[in-house]
This record gives structure tokens, C-alpha cells and sequence, in this order.
């Protein structure tokens, strides 16, 4: 029987020679995502265009437009004399944010009784960036509003002490996005690679017109499901490894739980997403409707992973749909391990209810399959 089984692995791998196109992808494809998504996340973001209105050409209008360039997050993209190029550079997208400087600033900020405003637009057409603008124009207008208290006061800046706290961050000190969508990425793309290399095992046979003289072999059903697996399993892995390690030593995430248990609970893993690829591969005709099922099937276990929402913020029955999600619980493994250091105490809940749906996939999966092939 191992005989057998590994004749048909070896013939896998053979295919997989000429057909290069899907191992480049499998090792390749995942990891130049990971790249372009970390390169994005792990920058701060700075340049934002930024057009001003200063209706009040004073030197407090001007500092407030130095202490805008200052921050690092804005480009002063132009100094404008009405509300006209404001109004067509937010249609056309090509600033994020503008700012008003009224006529009478200067006086309300010389004065001790009227409180000075800034009219800040924002792109809300552009979420990200609008909110990273919307955060440096908070901190510079608390900033401002702190000195001018200070000054109507009259108490020298250096001895004023208003109300503090002590921020201490775990897990992530520099509030790197890297260290959240990263993992994210690892742990999708490993879904992705997986379901779709499993989803054109037979697809593939099926289209080429092969399938027929592979089930004429004296091969089980059994022995074809685990021919096929091999190679899948190998590849996968390999992918695995291949871009954990870009995101411990390209940017800087670390791994601060175990190694091996890292690596022995993705190889369980990539076990429930083969058999979830297998019984496509069976169900579809072509490689190209397997290609359509992995990538909706893909979409909807996206959505319920939590990296696009958190579960958490889910009405109640999607938190509850969430639950049978492997791919869910595999993103708060793959999470705990690298960025908190957990261990099986830890995450006993999320490995036993991958483990049921890991049975509970691959029992189906494996009946379906055998039915299918006999």
C-alpha cells in the first residue's frame, strides 16, 4: 500500500514539474501579498496632501501651518485664497484634508475671553488616511489649547501640572500595524494556497480527462485521497515556514511562544483545510469552477476571522457563526503564540473547537470523497 501510495505522490510531483505555475504561486504568490501588505502597514503614515485657506495672514496663521508641516503626517500641497480648490481637489481625491484659518484667529487667540477655531475638512471618502489626519490635528490643537491656557493663567509652562496618566502598552509597544496584519496575511494566505492546491487535485484530473485511467489503477480510494494529499501537505508547509519567516525577520514580528507548538498546530491546520479543498475538487467539473468555490468559500471565512471587524462588534448570531470557522480560531492561535507568547493553557478553547471541526470536516470530507471516487 505505501508503495503505491508513494508512486502516486512521486506522479504528483512529476505534474507539478511541468505545471510550475501552481507551486510558484503556492511559494511565491503568498509571499509577495505578505510583502506589499506588511511594506504598507509597517510605515507610519506621513506626506498626507494638505491645501490651507488663511484668511487671517497673520504670524499665528503661520505658525499654526508650520506646526501642521511638523507633525510629519501632512504635505503642504497649497496655500489657496477660497474655498473653490478645496472643494474640486476633495472631488477628484487629491488631498485628504484642508484646513480654515478664520480672519479673526489671531485676535481670538490674543484675547482672554473668546476661544480661537480651526474649520478642518476631511476626506471621509478615505477613511484611513482622514483618520490619521483627523489624529494629528487633535494632538496639535491640544497641544495649542494647553499653551494658551497656560498663558491666560499667567503660570510659567514649566510649573504647570494638570492631570496625567501612565500608559503602559503590551504585546505591541509601538503600535505597529505590522504586528496586526501580518499574522492576519500569514494565516489567510495559508488558507488560500491550501484550499485552492487541494481544490484542483481531481478538478484537474477531471478537465485533462485523466481521472478515469487513475481510478482504473489498482488504487483504493483511500490510497488516491493521501497520493494526492502528499504533496499538498509538503508544499503547504514549506509555504508556511517560508513566510513565517519573513514576518519574524522582514518585519520585525516577533515569536515570542513556542516554535514547535507553532509549527505542529499549522501542520493540523493545514490538514482541515485539505480536506475542505478536497471535497471541491470532487464536487467541481473544472479547475476553473474549483477556482470559484475556493474564492468564495475564501471570502466568507474572511469575514468571519476577525481581521476585517472583530468578532467581538458582531451581532450575536454572526459571533456564533464565527465559531465554526477554522480559520478564526487558527488567526487567534497563530496571534496568542507569536505576539503574546501563550501557551495550551491559553488557547485549550480555541484548539479544541478547531480539533471538532477538524473532525467533523474531514470525517464529511473523506466519506464524500471516497463515495465521489468509487
Amino acid at each position: 500500500m505505501f508503495r503505491r501510495i508513494w508512486a502516486l505522490a512521486v506522479k504528483e510531483f512529476y505534474h507539478l514539474r511541468y505545471d510550475w505555475w501552481m507551486p510558484a504561486f503556492m511559494l511565491f504568490g503568498g509571499a509577495l501579498e505578505l510583502i506589499l501588505v506588511g511594506w504598507a502597514t509597517s510605515r507610519p503614515m506621513t506626506n498626507l496632501p494638505l491645501m490651507v485657506l488663511d484668511e487671517d495672514q497673520s504670524p499665528a496663521s503661520r505658525q499654526v501651518i508650520t506646526s501642521l508641516e511638523n507633525t510629519g503626517t501632512f504635505t503642504l500641497e497649497a496655500l489657496v485664497f477660497d474655498e473653490t480648490p478645496i472643494r474640486e481637489a476633495m472631488v477628484q481625491g487629491s488631498i485628504y484634508a484642508a484646513v480654515i484659518i478664520p480672519p479673526d484667529f489671531s485676535e481670538k487667540m490674543a484675547s482672554a475671553n473668546q476661544v480661537p477655531i480651526l474649520a478642518v475638512l476631511l476626506n471621509g471618502a478615505e477613511s484611513t488616511p482622514a483618520t490619521a489626519a483627523l489624529r494629528a490635528v487633535e494632538g496639535l490643537a491640544r497641544e495649542m489649547g494647553q499653551e494658551i491656557a497656560v498663558k491666560r493663567l499667567g503660570i510659567d509652562a514649566d510649573e504647570f501640572a494638570g492631570f496625567d496618566f501612565s500608559v503602559r502598552t503590551w504585546y505591541n509597544e509601538s503600535f505597529s500595524e505590522a504586528y496586526y496584519t501580518t499574522p492576519a496575511e500569514l494565516a489567510l494566505m495559508l488558507e488560500f494556497t491550501v484550499l485552492l492546491f487541494a481544490a484542483l487535485a481531481f478538478s484537474r484530473e477531471r478537465e485533462l480527462g485523466t481521472l478515469e485511467q487513475l481510478l482504473v489503477m489498482p488504487l483504493t480510494s483511500f490510497e488516491i485521497i493521501i497520493g494526492k494529499s502528499i504533496p499538498v501537505v509538503l508544499v503547504g508547509f514549506f509555504d508556511f515556514s517560508l513566510m513565517l519567516s519573513m514576518v519574524h525577520f522582514v518585519f520585525k514580528v516577533p515569536i515570542r511562544g513556542s516554535l514547535p507548538l507553532l509549527l505542529l498546530l499549522a501542520l493540523g491546520y493545514l490538514f482541515v483545510e485539505l480536506a475542505k479543498g478536497m471535497a471541491i475538487s470532487v464536487f467541481s467539473r473544472s479547475q476553473h469552477q474549483a477556482f470559484l468555490l475556493v474564492m468564495i468559500l475564501g471570502f466568507v471565512d474572511f469575514m468571519f476571522t476577525g481581521y476585517a471587524a472583530p468578532v467581538e462588534s458582531m451581532p450575536k448570531f454572526l459571533q456564533g457563526v464565527a465559531q465554526f470557522i477554522p480559520a478564526q480560531h487558527w488567526l487567534a492561535i497563530l496571534r496568542g503564540i507569536m505576539l503574546k507568547g501563550a501557551n495550551l493553557q491559553v488557547l485549550w478553547p480555541n484548539l479544541l473547537a478547531l480539533l471538532i471541526l477538524g473532525l467533523v470536516i474531514g470525517a464529511v470530507s473523506l466519506r464524500y470523497v471516497r463515495r465521489a471516487l468509487s
